[in-house]
């Protein structure tokens, strides 16, 4: 297998794993909006805060752009996803944002009922 398509596949992965954390991070929010604090709300915390302890580790970096980093030189910011450059670009900041609008959501619902 070459560099092209092993590119190809790290880029599926990646691909997969984001759009699983979206699925994570918009049912956490879905659910704080409607007040259904069950354990799916607790298992996607653990999940997000999983994601955030691992993107420390790698100096804010996502683990699977440093094997996509093996196969391509390229300075774009989506050469490792199959994402629009802008979005690959703002992905954190933008899905952070959520993150916290959630959290701050989940702690006014937790605090008045």
């Amino acid at each position: 297998m070459n560099s092209n398509h092993k590119l190809i596949l790290v880029k599926l992965l990646h691909t997969l794993v984001w759009l699983f954390f979206n699925v994570v991070i918009f049912y956490l929010l879905y659910a704080v909006i409607v007040n259904k604090i069950d354990k799916w709300v607790w298992i996607c915390l653990g999940l997000i805060v999983l994601e955030g302890v691992i993107l420390l580790v790698f100096k804010k970096m996502c683990p699977i752009t440093l094997v996509a980093r093996k196969y391509s030189d390229s300075t774009s910011h989506n050469f490792d996803i199959y994402l629009p450059e802008w979005l690959a670009k703002y992905n954190k900041l933008i899905y952070t944002g959520i993150v916290i609008i959630a959290v701050i959501i989940l702690c006014i619902q937790l605090y008045c009922n």
